[in-house]
């Protein structure tokens, strides 16, 4: 062994044990009862089962098991029986160990778990999309198992997000996409806040690097700005709590980089027009567990004499908790200095469950007390109806899940005063399949505060709800356009399901006995030929037409089925492969013919965007429409096509949580070749010739084609879109920049679509 070589050991070995012994000590530092030996076998044998194997960054593999197990223990506050799973998770996985070897050697709580995790290991997607709507369900359904599975895999993805820095660009595109779609709204319904934030801010951070970039400057630079505003406005507030001699620590809360450019993004305005970045929040120790609350609204009464609040922005999640547990009194108070600002009042409990989700609930936990638990388990149970009738597509599916993943909540009543917890934009129908299945199938109507209201009206937090039925009522397949939450989305797709398939076969009943009651044969010839006659592709659906009675069997069918064919075999040759779906030899071979050869991808490599490329060679998605200097991506579709979209497009969104082995990381290099529409939003004060110096400055000043354009005033206030050509994005940005001089002009943004009316 050379000398190099052994020092490289070395140094690895001492690495690994002081990793090690860092976890060791939050351990120890936590109330959890001390099980050091079970921990210290299970990195003994991990740290064994991985010898000899790097990770892509060059270190050993053990530090990665090493690292979740950090987070599981300090970030989420688990244990020991998590802290082992978690150094234990890749063994089954990447080794010849098997479940059965980790429950003989730790016990069948470990090994549950551990089975868990190993379902679900490489990412939630694989290739497919089927596979990955298995792999997302076995991910759920290992939560109904033991929430520790997601916490310790939520460990995980935290881990590889911050050390994704050594993945190929596509596949951190392919990482961040899913990330931010699964794996932060999931640590947020968990109540994990600070890691839902990072996970956020790290996607963000790789797929817009230089936005990212851009925020966390104009953060550093406004810092002294936000710390001069924070002891201005908190100082009078210390002396009010300090004289009632309450323990009380005051924090400043950042808005954090991904949500501020989020933010950014959907209302079209600069980061200096964000005026929430900073909050406060106000964390207590409660005198007496029992006055908790009281002491919560005592903070609350005592700085609204200080400081005006704002009438509507009161948000009391203490007497009713968020699903995921989070509890703390929000009022927005306007400052010495003009400024709104939100203050959170929590207690140290409250605040620990905000940060830690459930998994700090059982700090708090007592034997008789499972009220905590109560949103959580009626979450997963949703989850669980879901799961068992999903959707056929994948995407469906997940997007079905997401409704209940990213929803805000509001607070309805029952007629008894029974208070429910409802997404936002949940409709009547939505309550009514939220409190039963059959309430929601028979509903005809709804009273929302005694009035009368449709299926589809929309609830209001604080709305006292009463359902009305009528057993004669069915689902109808139009629900599912006012349907919002999963559940009652799940439920409407199995009822119609199950009714489809059984009017499909009383409908082929009804057709045998029409066929045979005429001495007719049943063959394919026959129900293809009233296919065609009643513009049906499927005999399927043929036979649901029947079972509903859309269409009814008579003379005219009669007379089609006792035509003479023009040939014997006619319908074999011609008919069959049309009525099913099928071509014809001579239509497969010109297909073939036709085809273009498949271009050769190497996903590993950059994509550089020429010219001729994209002339030629690539598409530009229609959705997001990127240009030059645009964060882009490609994507390869079923046709072996590449098209080219924003990172932060909706589409691409989905594209990176369901087909991230499809992604092409790019580069643009188009120079000044090509022109590429771009749609401008402008809104100001209206005034004499505006239309004139927009245009002036466009074409004269700009040099710039415009395209296309529409303005509209509306009492004294001008708004409209401009479409224009473009080289690039630093285009753009000389067009935005010159139209802002313009001195009735106060909005000017880049949008996605031009609108007639804006």
């Amino acid at each position: 062994m050379t000398d190099e070589k052994q020092k490289q050991e070395q140094a690895d070995e001492e690495m690994i044990n002081q990793g090690f012994q860092k976890l060791l000590d939050t351990y120890l530092a936590t109330k959890h009862r001390k099980k050091v030996e079970i921990i210290t076998k299970a990195f003994n044998f991990a740290k064994q089962a991985h010898k000899g194997v790097k990770r892509r960054s060059g270190e050993p593999y053990i530090m990665h098991p090493i690292a979740v197990a950090q987070i599981a223990c300090e970030e989420i506050g688990l244990g020991s029986t998590s802290i082992c799973a978690a150094l234990l998770h890749d063994v089954v996985e990447d080794t010849d160990y098997t479940v059965e070897d980790i429950e003989n050697l730790f016990g069948p709580k470990i090994a549950q778990i551990v089975d868990g995790l190993t379902k679900i290991s490489g990412g939630i997607f694989g290739d497919r999309a089927s596979a990955q709507a298995e792999n997302f369900k076995k991910l759920l359904l290992t939560m109904n198992d033991d929430i520790r599975v997601i916490l310790i895999k939520i460990a995980d993805r935290l881990h590889n997000m911050r050390t994704l820095g050594s993945m190929l660009p596509n596949k951190q595109y392919k990482i961040a996409g899913e990330t931010l779609y699964i794996y932060a709204p999931l640590a947020n319904r968990l109540g994990l806040n600070k890691i839902k934030t990072e996970l956020e801010d790290l996607s963000f951070k790789y797929e817009h690097p230089e936005e990212y970039a851009r925020i966390e400057a104009m953060l550093k630079e406004t810092k002294e700005e936000r710390e001069e505003l924070f002891n201005d406005f908190t100082a009078p507030i210390r002396e009010k709590l300090d004289k009632k001699g309450i323990k009380y620590r005051i924090l400043a809360r950042i808005k954090s980089p991904y949500s501020i450019w989020n933010k950014m993004q959907t209302k079209h305005i600069p980061f200096e027009e964000i005026y929430d970045i900073l909050a406060v929040r106000i964390i207590f120790e409660p005198t007496d567990p029992e006055m908790e609350l009281n002491e919560c609204f005592g903070i609350y009464v005592s700085i609204s004499k200080i400081y005006k609040p704002h009438p509507d922005r009161l948000r009391d999640w203490v007497n009713h908790p968020k699903s995921n547990g989070y509890q703390a009194l929000h009022v927005t108070l306007m400052s010495n200095k003009g400024q709104w600002i939100e203050v959170q009042i929590r207690s140290e409990r409250m605040n620990d469950i905000a940060e830690q989700g459930f998994a700090a609930h059982w700090k708090y936990k007592d034997g008789n007390n499972h009220e905590d638990e109560g949103e959580l388990e009626k979450w997963l149970r949703t989850i669980k109806e879901i799961l068992d009738d999903p959707q056929p597509d994948a995407m469906d599916f997940l997007d079905t899940i997401k409704l209940n993943l990213f929803a805000s909540e509001i607070f309805v009543f029952t007629p008894k005063g029974e208070i429910k917890t409802m997404p936002q934009n949940s409709t009547a129908l939505d309550f009514a399949f939220s409190i039963h299945t059959f309430l929601g199938s028979h509903c005809i109507g709804a009273k929302v505060n005694h009035k009368l209201v449709p299926l589809s009206h929309k609830l209001q937090s604080g709305d006292q709800v009463e359902i009305l039925t009528s057993k004669s009522q069915r689902v109808q397949p139009s629900w599912i356009n006012f349907a919002s939450t999963a559940k009652a989305k799940a439920k409407i797709h199995a009822i119609l399901k199950r009714e489809q398939r059984g009017m499909q076969q009383a409908g082929e009943d009804k057709l045998q006995a029409f066929l045979s009651q005429e001495n007719l044969e049943w063959n394919d010839d026959n129900i293809h030929k009233l296919c065609v006659l009643h513009n049906f592709k499927t005999p399927e659906e043929l036979y649901s037409a029947i079972g509903f009675k859309t269409i009814i069997l008579g003379e005219e069918d009669i007379n089609e089925l006792k035509k003479e064919k023009a040939s014997a075999n006619n319908w074999k040759k011609f008919i069959i492969p049309f009525a099913f779906g099928g071509k014809s030899n001579k239509e497969k071979q010109q297909e073939e013919n036709d085809k273009e050869p498949a271009q050769k991808i190497d996903s590993k490599k950059i994509l550089r965007l020429t010219p001729e490329g994209i002339q030629k060679n690539y598409l530009i998605a229609d959705c997001c429409k990127p240009i030059p200097g645009d964060d882009a991506l490609g994507f390869i579709n079923d046709k072996n096509q590449i098209i080219i979209h924003k990172r932060q497009c909706k589409v691409a969104a989905k594209l990176k949580s369901g087909f991230g082995n499809r992604l092409l990381a790019v580069q643009w290099e188009t120079g000044k070749a090509l022109d590429f529409p771009v749609n401008i939003y402008i809104k100001g004060i209206d005034a004499m010739g505006i239309l004139h110096k927009v245009s002036d400055i466009v074409t004269e000043q700009l040099n710039v084609n415009i395209r296309k354009i529409f303005i509209e005033t509306v009492d004294g206030i001008f708004e409209g879109h401009i479409q224009l050509y473009v080289h690039n994005v630093e285009d753009v940005k000389v067009i935005i920049k010159n139209l802002q001089k313009i001195e009735e002009m106060k909005v000017v943004t880049r949008v996605e679509k031009f609108e007639d009316r804006p």
